[in-house]
């Protein structure tokens, strides 16, 4: 039964644009899909209803009866409508088209519609374009859309139609359009150089053009239906379903949210998307956002994106700042951006330089060299170090006073900590005289402001006790009157005595009495305590504290402590407080000093190597919880080196809290070189901790500070204290200091890279002039009193051994000669000639020369050494006896005649496969020798590639062998590899989840993506590579490359790394890698316990090799041992891993075994690789790549030139695939398709030397 479309809208307010159709329409029945949840509504209608007006009956339908899925709307017209085709609404069936297809609705849009009966033909003037839209099947889609949405049975025909003149209409038509666009980019565009980053042409990407509002990623939900949003792409991946479909998934963040969005492509537009998706680019997407149960939360299905300009802040003042405090990733956990995107940034805002202030450390210098040389742009090094005053005095202002003279010991109780905005509530003193107590003063002080209520709990002291008392400007005087010209006692006397300053100050009283700090002399006297507090000193000496946190009592017990301390002194032969600073002058334990931030700059070249060495002292030396600089170390380096004020955390800030005069100010202030003063929100968390009470108080302190610098001829200069790029970045930042217990994490300070503008803005308060000449004036003047410095030297600096050159070449031709003969074989002299030349002539022979000591040591002391890497590669390695690994063709060779017979056909892979021979001449037994490598997999084909020796010794070994290195180049010329240790991505996953999940945080699978790439490769740690060492020259000093260290800044450790990564280092100095295995020593272990010596044994021996597809030589089935191979207490070939491969490949011979190797220690070479094709039968396993010599010597047998063949080598073992160019060459050259393929896919390859070592040790 129907019913009119009004009675069921009744109630709803109806549109009257549309209100006149609604009681004409009649609902005839209502049908749900069980599966898809999707409302069928038929309707009947008189007259014809367009598009518009079923989606307006579709959302009151929706509304009226709070239905959350799909209304499709179905129109069964009166049947003397049925043939109104032209009442169809084209735009609507368009739009359906080119959600299906994007590049369709483009054709459909410009054709001609023509309508005849029911015949809806579309006319085209390509004939491209027709075959396009029927290959599609678009005449049958636009059917079937119109008879289910319009009721309608019509004949869609999509027909070519010539149009004379079309093409030259067209072709001109376009000529004007792009003449138009590029002449409108080149006014728009004032230069080439901001073209990319300020304004692209909005490009259309899928669909239409988007104009809706945007919606914010963070309020998506399963109800949200269709959205537009617009924000950054971060994370791309390409997914091809079972029946071959391609899903490009993306995920976009506007940095409040993150979303994933997919694309469903066809086959047309696939290439395009995935070439026009990529990391970084800004786009806007209009589409569904919905559940998606295989994501298992709301995604987006994207039906329209359209690329548009990337929002980049910019610096466009006419004269830019320069940021002299700045953070980078290398500050651990505490700097969130690289020094790469901090450097690219200052560029492209202009700036002409930035400085590098990592906390304590330099190792962000090397990766910020780079980026500058790559912006051409001037870094300036240095660092915030934490400097310790270990020259300040014990006693202040001190006389030749008799040590039993008379003392004032005081304390106060105070409102708050800072002597600028807090108040004095209670004076307490006690006069001391030979050693006892004779009289007291104690007085409460009314402050005139309420008392804090964590005041009343630490002090017992309340707004009432304090009512009607004296005021400070009373109790004061009387107070200096009592203490007269005495020496004033006190435990952390800076406080207290702070407090009196400032309110003599105030009340011009003058006060210069000698101070004694308890705190600082019990940190003398009394090394052993961990703590210093008032009550933690007096039940050390047996001293009675009743009411601590009084004033009266504390000073009385300060008193008593000194008393003590006296005592003490009276043995060390003290006998004025004079004699207090000498004797401790130069005594004080590091550890127990205070700390103050200071930024030191490197001016020139002398000053980094100051500064590298007072990096390395600070960490060698003086290491307790931070690298700490001694002054009277920073003094002794100074040269070179510019010296700034710091952060709030400096000293000179610090005093500023704690009160100190202008006078009292002079010596700290001359110290530096420059003052900083910082953003109000940098300090704003000293206004909520109760420090100062107002922002106006921090702004008191900045201009206190230009007055100071103005008043002793010092530049002031404004600095951001960067500790992250982006004022979004922070979430990053918070993550991290809340993963390491801070309490105040998400109260972040705008600690983001500010632009010149924001900076002028920040400090617009000190006056135009003021804030110009601190922001961008004074920066600037510093930035050219320093040069452009290198933090590392672009040369090689080998280590330099006498006779190297001679004493190689003459090892390595007299051991040839033992093995075949006075006449050397031609290939073999050849292969010598050919190496000598290079490894001499490019100086390589020192490092041949250090591998062949150390190995003939090792073997001397009797523990063999295997060889890793490419070393294997060399004739003149093995030749020296630095590898087992003979890189020869396979041969022949009589150990009596020196007989030898070469195979050079490619019929052995290796001479150990070869049968057995006697000799012809002699008749003894033919050694097998030989496994064809090249010598260029090496040194490359120049002879010029850095060699990198890598030697395995016994771990039991190790320690000699680096030991015996720095008897060969002498101490200070060798030092461990340092490494440093970031964030891990799943490091980074625990701490963003851990925050979400104590937050309470919703967040989707997209925006924890989001975040935890922000956390990654933060530092968190240092420490060595597992056997490299550093060799420095003896002409040189460590100095000259970096600074040094204990790793993971162990001060137990005996260990000496580099300070930088060895990877930063390791092309100016010689790298050895003198690694601990295992191999060896068991070797060792099986030589003593069998006699026999494992140099005699052949390696190819059936039975050795039978094990490798049978455990039966060993005396046991495959059933005893629950495994089908012999190999599970074989290095390399035990694992679960290696076995199933040995299963599947059945290898019968050594070389085989080679293969193995190399496919087993190789990133995706036998996985989703060479595995599939031994399967599918397309390859051998003797064809497929197996190490990164196989592609070298096939590439060139096929007849590719030999510097082609070893750059793609170079290229595919490294995991960065192949150039067009590359497989173009390799395509001309009869390369087949499954060979390239393969190439594509991996990632690293083992070289051959080093899979026949580990098959020869095994």
């Amino acid at each position: 039964m129907s019913k009119n479309l009004s009675e069921v809208l009744e109630g709803v307010d109806i549109d009257k644009n549309i209100k006149t159709l609604i009681p004409h329409i009649e609902i005839v029945k209502v049908s749900v899909n069980r599966r898809s949840k999707k409302w069928n509504v038929y309707i009947k209608s008189v007259c014809p209803i367009s598009s518009n007006v079923m989606d307006a009956i579709k959302s009151m339908i929706k509304y009226k009866y709070s239905i959350d899925n799909d209304i499709n709307i179905i129109c069964e017209n009166s049947a003397e409508s049925q043939n109104e085709v032209s009442k169809i609404d084209t735009d609507d069936v368009i739009k359906h088209i080119s959600t299906m297809f994007p590049s369709a609705g483009g054709w459909i849009k410009n054709s001609e519609t023509m309508v005849e009966g029911n015949d809806y033909d579309f006319i085209l003037w390509t004939e491209f374009g027709v075959k396009f839209l029927l290959s599609k099947g678009c005449d049958k889609l636009m059917e079937g859309y119109i008879s289910e949405k319009y009721n309608r049975k019509v004949h869609v025909n999509i027909m070519y139609k010539e149009k004379k003149g079309f093409q030259k209409e067209y072709c001109s038509e376009k000529k004007k359009e792009d003449e138009s666009l590029i002449s409108k980019l080149i006014k728009s565009r004032p230069s080439a150089k901001n073209e990319s980053a300020k304004e692209r042409t909005n490009s259309y990407i899928l669909g239409r053009r988007i104009d809706e509002e945007i919606a914010p990623i963070k309020s998506l939900n399963e109800a949200s239906g269709r959205v537009t949003i617009e924000g950054d792409v971060f994370d791309v991946k390409i997914i091809v379903t079972r029946n071959n479909k391609t899903i490009i998934s993306f995920n976009i963040t506007d940095y409040e949210g993150s979303i994933t969005v997919k694309v469903f492509t066809s086959d047309k537009n696939c290439e395009f998307l995935k070439d026009s998706i990529k990391p970084g680019a800004r786009f806007k997407v209009r589409g569904d956002a919905s559940y998606d149960r295989y994501a298992r939360e709301v995604v987006m299905l994207a039906s329209d994106i359209q690329q548009v300009p990337a929002i980049l802040r910019e610096d466009d003042a006419p004269q830019k700042r320069v940021e002299l405090h700045l953070h980078t990733q290398m500050s651990s956990m505490d700097g969130i951006s690289s020094a790469s995107d901090l450097v690219e940034t200052a560029a492209r805002w202009g700036h002409r330089a930035v400085a590098i202030t990592d906390h304590g450390v330099v190792q962000a210098f090397p990766e910020a060299a780079q980026a500058a040389k790559k912006n051409n742009i001037k870094v300036i090094y240095g660092v915030e170090s934490y400097l310790a005053d270990d020259g300040a005095p014990i006693v202040l202002n001190a006389n030749d006073m008799d040590i039993s003279g008379e003392y004032i010991a005081l304390d106060i109780e105070t409102t708050g900590l800072s002597s600028s905005n807090d108040r004095i509530i209670e004076i307490g003193a006690a006069r001391i005289r030979n050693g006892n107590v004779v009289e007291e003063f104690n007085e409460l002080i009314d402050p005139e402001i309420p008392i804090p209520e964590n005041i009343v709990q630490l002090t017992g002291i309340d707004d009432t006790m304090v009512s009607g008392k004296r005021k400070i400007n009373e109790v004061l005087p009387d107070f200096i009157n009592f203490a007269k010209d005495g020496v004033l006692v006190a435990h952390n006397a800076k406080f207290d005595i702070g407090f009196i300053k400032k309110n003599c100050r105030e009340l011009n009283i003058e006060i210069n009495n000698p101070v004694i700090d308890t705190l600082t002399l019990s940190k003398l006297l009394f090394p052993n305590l961990k703590r210093y507090k008032l009550d933690v000193v007096a039940k050390h000496l047996g001293i009675s504290l009743k009411n601590h946190h009084r004033a009266v009592d504390d000073a009385v017990c300060a008193g008593n402590i000194l008393i003590k301390c006296i005592d003490i002194m009276k043995d060390k032969n003290v006998k004025t407080i004079s004699d207090i600073n000498k004797l401790f002058k130069g005594k004080q334990d590091f550890k127990k000093m205070n700390t103050y931030h200071t930024v030191l700059l490197v001016k020139n070249h002398e000053g980094l190597l100051n500064l590298y060495k007072l990096i390395s002292i600070s960490h060698l030396n003086y290491f307790y919880r931070k690298p700490r600089i001694l002054k009277s170390v920073l003094e002794k380096y100074r040269e070179g080196i510019i010296v700034g004020s710091g952060c709030q955390a400096g000293l000179l800030y610090r005093e500023i809290l704690n009160g100190a005069s202008d006078s009292e100010l002079a010596d700290i202030v001359r110290f530096y070189d420059y003052l900083e003063i910082q953003p109000l929100g940098n300090n704003e968390f000293m206004v909520r901790e109760n420090i100062v009470d107002s922002e106006d108080t921090l702004k008191k302190i900045n201009m206190r500070i230009l007055k100071l610098g103005k008043k002793y001829n010092r530049p002031v200069v404004a600095t951001g204290d960067v500790h992250f790029l982006n004022p979004h970045d922070e979430i990053f930042r918070r993550i991290l200091m809340h993963g390491q217990g801070y309490e105040d994490a998400d109260n972040q300070s705008p600690l983001y890279f500010k632009t010149t503008d924001e900076m002028l803005e920040e400090f617009s308060y000190l006056g135009k002039d003021n804030a110009y000449d601190v922001v961008v004036k004074n920066p600037n003047m510093i930035a050219d009193m320093i040069e452009n410095i290198k933090p590392i030297p672009d040369e090689t600096f080998p280590p330099k051994i006498d006779g190297a050159d001679e004493d190689i070449k003459n090892m390595s031709i007299k051991r040839a000669h033992d093995i075949y003969g006075e006449k050397l074989p031609e290939i073999v002299e050849k292969r010598l000639d050919r190496e000598l030349s290079s490894i001499i002539n490019h100086g390589y022979a020192v490092l041949y020369l250090i591998a062949q000591k150390l190995v003939s040591k090792s073997v001397h002391d009797g523990y063999l050494v295997g060889s890793r890497g490419s070393v294997g590669s060399s004739f003149v390695a093995t030749m020296c006896g630095i590898t087992e690994v003979n890189p020869l063709p396979p041969h022949y060779v009589c150990p009596d005649c020196k007989y030898s017979e070469f195979i050079t056909d490619g019929s052995y892979g290796s001479g150990a496969d070869m049968p057995d021979k006697t000799c012809p001449k002699c008749g003894c037994k033919l050694k097998k020798d030989g496994h064809d490598i090249p010598f260029e997999v090496f040194l490359g084909f120049e002879g010029d590639k850095e060699p990198d020796i890598d030697l395995n010794f016994s771990g039991e070994y190790q320690p000699i062998a680096h030991k015996y290195t720095e008897e060969l180049f002498g101490k200070g010329h060798v030092f461990r590899a340092g490494t440093i240790g970031t964030i891990a991505e799943k490091t980074a996953y625990g701490f963003v989840k851990n925050y979400l999940q104590e937050k309470n945080i919703y967040a989707t699978q997209a925006e924890i993506d989001r975040l935890t790439k922000g956390c990654t490769g933060v530092k968190r740690t240092t420490g060595q590579h597992p056997g490299g060492v550093m060799v420095v020259p003896r002409d040189n000093e460590i100095y000259q490359f970096t600074p040094v260290q204990h790793p993971a800044d162990d001060v137990n450790s005996n260990i000496i790394t580099t300070h930088f990564d060895y990877h930063s280092i390791s092309g100016r100095l010689l790298k050895l890698d003198i690694l601990g295995h295992d191999d060896p020593t068991v070797i060792r272990m099986l030589q003593d316990l069998s006699g026999i010596d494992p140099k005699t044994i052949p390696i190819g021996d059936k039975k050795v090799l039978s094990l490798f597809t049978s455990p039966e030589a060993l005396g046991v089935t495959k059933e005893d041992i629950d495994c089908e191979v012999g190999t599970l207490g074989l290095p390399e070939f035990g694992t679960k891993f290696v076995r199933q491969m040995l299963v599947d490949t059945k290898p019968k011979t050594f070389a085989e075994l080679v293969r193995i190797s190399g496919l087993s220690h190789g990133t995706d070479v036998w996985l989703n690789n060479a595995q599939e094709l031994i399967k599918n039968g397309t390859a051998t396993l003797k064809e497929v790549i197996s190490t990164r010599d196989d592609i070298m010597l096939y590439l060139i047998k096929k007849g590719m030139k030999p510097k082609s063949a070893f750059t793609i080598m170079e290229r595919v073992r490294k995991g960065r695939g192949l150039r067009d160019e590359d497989i173009d060459e390799m395509k001309q050259s009869g390369v087949p398709q499954w060979y390239i393929d393969s190439c594509q896919k991996i990632k690293y390859m083992f070289p051959k030397g080093h899979a026949v070592a580990y098959v020869m040790m095994a």
